[in-house]
């Protein structure tokens, strides 16, 4: 009788004895084989292109590209790749924007062991995993948001995004204007944009929002 064929993985994330300790988990399992490791968003993107992974498994914060920006942007392009949020921080916020942008679940590092097996299964089978206690977190915010639509105006586009997150990360406007292939002057108009729309003053406050966001690392 044949067995069934693995489910193909990617790993992104910036730390090598993390995706070590991922592949040793999930190649326990007859089910699952990592064909790719990536250290960053962008590469995890661009390996999606090129097909040949049923399931993606991103770090939360990673450098040029976050696992959420990767995420949404898999999105974007309708890759048919599932994808699965890895982090660290047991941070509300993360959880609900791996919702926002798609991804089918949300785990913990320090369960891992415990988490990420059955996490793969469900997203593979199109069903979404959400940690213990993550399903009193939803109903919570909700309750709390229902009273109002949320402010449009305030949500921020890829490319804010994109600078907001390099800002947050020490670099200049002109490195920034570089790594992004724009201009000294549409970078400060997008960090103007940033500052308005999120009702913020400066750098400090912008870092400060990023790391609550999930673009940067606190």
């Amino acid at each position: 009788m044949n067995q069934p064929t693995p489910a193909r993985i990617l790993l992104a994330d910036d730390h090598a004895l993390v995706r070590q300790g991922v592949r040793l988990i999930l190649e326990s399992q007859p089910d699952f084989t990592v064909v790719g490791e990536v250290s960053d968003g962008a590469e995890a993107v661009d390996r999606l292109v090129q097909g040949g992974v049923d399931l993606a498994i991103l770090d939360v914060s990673m450098p040029r590209m976050t696992g959420l920006q990767a995420a949404r942007e898999i999105g974007r392009r309708k890759l048919g790749v599932a994808v699965l949020l890895l982090s660290m921080h047991d941070n509300e916020q993360y959880l609900f924007e791996a919702l926002k942008v798609g991804a089918a679940g949300y785990v913990h590092k320090s369960v891992a062991d415990r988490d990420l097996i059955h996490a793969c299964r469900a997203a593979l089978r199109g069903e979404p995993f959400l940690y213990p206690g993550a399903l009193s977190t939803i109903i919570r915010e909700y309750l709390s948001r229902r009273g109002g639509p949320e402010d449009d105006s305030t949500v921020l586009s890829s490319r804010e995004e994109e600078v907001l997150k390099l800002i947050a990360e020490g670099h200049s406007g002109r490195d920034i204007a570089q790594m992004l292939f724009i201009s000294p002057k549409t970078v400060e108009r997008h960090r103007a944009n940033i500052l308005t729309k999120l009702g913020l003053k400066d750098r400090l406050e912008l870092t400060k929002y990023a790391i609550r966001a999930g673009l940067i690392e606190p």
